[in-house]
């Protein structure tokens, strides 16, 4: 499906948008004009229930239910799209100059959905545990005990009574370890109280029994006041519910689902894994909490977020640890180390994308949608932007949750200007330099990320640190303004005041017509080259702060023996030696600036120098050192490296196995001149000790 041909409605919303059908078909490549509804979803639905047909692009998403229902009722489409052009361009203080952007939006809704991605399952038997403290813990889990299977893990010793009726399992004790995730938790705790709460049978014995009254209705025993008389564990009997020599060994068990009421959330990251609910003391955020998990059983799915690629990976070689970023930004403990790459979880792993962001070397990508599917996207944006006449494109990257915000902004203010132009998401931090590089050189002037406080903040600093990359690339290479920035969406007024006093960028004067790849290094490569073939102010070297995923190497050429460690080490083959010389040799546009090199270098030769080399040169190999080949002094025959010889020489001089006449000068020749001489001189040598 295309704008130019797919089944189109659109609707003025009782004539609150000023819409131009003729000059919106025009921009959309389509021979006639485009009929305008004013009241598609009252009025004009019956005349919209007989023009629908094929697959159809529908310009309203308030009433997307109706109208999606009224299709299918009428069985005339196969898929129905809904794209919002009147909060992000029909309302507007410059709604008549918003013609092209409305086009834009319509013809990039009418492409063909992303391809599907592999999805990751869950099930749910709805095991439930329910921690914190006894009054809290025990309440819900009275309200959860009808529907789904209980444990409670009772916190403290705050006096409360047991149910009368044993529903459920009840322990007491301190959880000490939780991992996994919606329908694969494991659970550790530690009783720290000698009645087990599971074995007691309330019989009310101990509690009869005890002189000092240490044990109260919740049938745990106040060690404080408690004098060790130990007429509870005699009243306790057989049933052996009371050991006050009781080992703290854990309590394991597996758990589908978990409620953790303790304060504390036993998960202390930004974004806990599904299935798992820590509402803190609000009684409403308990309920709504104690409501999901109510829901919460059965199998589900998600999509699985990303792609790895293992041979790209610069995490580590050798036990030399380079690049960590994807492990440093990821908020749900989602990435950890494997060897010499990563493993990704994707049960904990949410979509964020911004370990593919900061993955220098595209080893992470994001699938949810792939690059090459929202590339098109973005080509298709800015070309039919561009053919209507839109002039300083700015993209506004946000997620769903700040469609309020578009709202609000459009409902009670000015609206979003004519040139801006929202591009939703399912993250923002999904999308880094390589997408904003090419969102430049194909036209777009800026590129602002909507930020609605919600993401983490490691999230920020990373696409802060990348948009700092983006603009001294820009800035160096002659295209003045800040063309990529955050903005925050807290703060309504102040944001709008933002999108209309700022003064477009300079973006290139011929828009790129390149299609993205699934390789993140070569989308750099096509947007780097275009923007330096129209740069107003060419250069070939641009330098950029450490933590750039550009750059090139130093070696100390004194220290450097050529032993070609970090040949091996690097993982981007940035480092090459030569089959027929003694040469180090090096790719600068391979080069990540993982540092593996560096740390494996055993004289500390290597230093790394952040840069962007723009020059062909930069992708064929160059030497960065070389040396005259040591030939053995019998027969001539290479050993290796002059000084690699002559150091190796200079560090035995002195040693004592090297003492006797002729062994150092053994040290020149090859193996099978030092047999033959040491034979000739020495023939009574045992030949192992060579």
């Amino acid at each position: 499906m295309s704008a130019r041909n797919c089944d189109l409605h659109v609707c003025s919303c009782n004539a609150t948008m000023p819409l131009d059908g003729e000059a919106i078909a025009r921009a959309l490549g389509r021979a006639e004009a485009l009929p305008i509804h004013h009241a598609m979803c009252q009025r004009d639905l019956a005349r919209f229930a007989e023009e629908v047909h094929g697959d159809a692009v529908v310009a309203c998403t308030q009433e997307q239910r109706l109208l999606g229902e009224v299709a299918e009722e009428r069985g005339r489409t196969h898929a129905v799209r809904f794209v919002n052009i009147r909060e992000t361009g029909g309302w507007s203080a410059e709604a008549r100059a918003a013609t092209p952007k409305i086009a834009a939006l319509i013809a990039a809704a009418a492409l063909p959905e992303p391809a599907p991605v592999p999805r990751v399952a869950y099930e749910s038997g709805g095991e439930t545990l329910v921690v914190g403290p006894g009054a809290t813990a025990l309440q819900w889990a009275q309200v959860l005990a009808p529907t789904l299977a209980v444990t409670v893990l009772v916190t403290d010793h705050g006096g409360v009574a047991l149910p009368a009726e044993r529903r459920f399992p009840v322990h007491s004790g301190r959880l000490t370890r939780l991992s996994g995730w919606l329908g694969a938790f494991e659970a550790e705790w530690v009783q720290e109280n000698p009645i087990d709460l599971d074995l007691c049978t309330r019989c009310n014995a101990c509690v009869r029994a005890c002189p000092e009254g240490a044990i109260g209705i919740d049938f745990q025993v106040d060690l404080e006041r408690c004098r060790s008389h130990r007429a509870c564990v005699t009243a306790c009997g057989s049933i052996g519910a009371i050991d006050f020599a009781r080992a703290a060994a854990p309590h394991k068990e597996r758990f589908d689902l978990v409620l953790d009421l303790t304060g504390t959330p036993a998960f202390a990251r930004h974004q806990p894994p599904q299935g798992y609910y820590a509402p803190g003391a609000d009684v409403v955020a308990q309920a709504s909490a104690v409501a999901e998990i109510a829901g919460a059983v059965g199998e589900f799915e998600k999509p699985r977020y990303f792609e790895y690629k293992a041979s790209l990976c610069a995490h580590e070689r050798s036990h030399k640890t380079g690049c960590t970023q994807c492990i440093d930004v990821c908020s749900t403990a989602a990435i950890a180390p494997d060897g010499d790459g990563v493993r990704v979880e994707p049960h904990l792993c949410m979509g964020c994308g911004a370990c593919a962001t900061v993955c220098p070397s595209g080893a992470l990508a994001y699938a949810y949608p792939s690059m090459p599917d929202w590339g098109e996207r973005l080509r298709t944006l800015l070309a039919t932007y561009a053919a209507a006449g839109g002039r300083d494109a700015c993209l506004l990257v946000h997620a769903a949750d700040a469609r309020p915000v578009l709202a609000r902004l459009a409902r009670s203010g000015r609206g979003l200007p004519a040139r801006v132009i929202p591009l939703e998401v399912h993250h923002v931090a999904s999308l880094g330099l390589d997408a904003w590089l090419a969102a430049l050189a194909h036209g777009a002037s800026e590129v602002l990320v909507l930020s609605t406080g919600s993401e983490a903040p490691q999230y920020r600093d990373a696409l802060a640190f990348q948009m700092g990359l983006g603009d001294t690339i820009a800035g160096a290479l002659g295209y003045q303004g800040r063309h990529f920035r955050i903005v925050d969406a807290q703060n309504v007024p102040a944001l709008e005041q933002d999108l209309w006093q700022a003064q477009p960028a300079l973006a290139p004067r011929v828009a790129a017509t390149f299609a993205l790849t699934a390789e993140k290094r070569t989308n750099l490569g096509l947007a780097l080259d275009h923007l330096a073939r129209h740069a107003p102010v060419p250069r070939t070297r641009i330098p950029l702060p450490v933590g750039a995923p550009f750059g090139t190497l130093t070696i100390n050429r004194d220290a450097c023996t050529l032993c070609l460690a970090c040949v091996g080490a690097c993982p981007e083959s940035a480092l090459l030696d030569h089959a027929e010389a003694p040469q180090l040799r090096f790719v600068e546009s391979r080069c990540v600036q993982c540092g593996i090199c560096a740390a494996t270098c055993p004289e500390h030769a290597i230093a790394l120098v952040p840069q962007l080399d723009l020059t062909p040169e930069a992708r064929a190999p160059r030497v960065l050192n070389e040396a005259a080949i040591f030939a053995c002094v019998s027969c001539g025959k290479p050993l290796g490296t002059q000084k690699m010889i002559e150091g190796m020489i200079a560090r035995l001089t002195g040693h004592s196995m090297f003492a006797a006449p002729g062994a150092l000068e053994r040290l020149r020749m090859c193996a099978d001149c030092r047999v033959i001489d040491l034979m000739r001189h020495e023939p009574s040598a045992d030949i192992r000790e060579l």
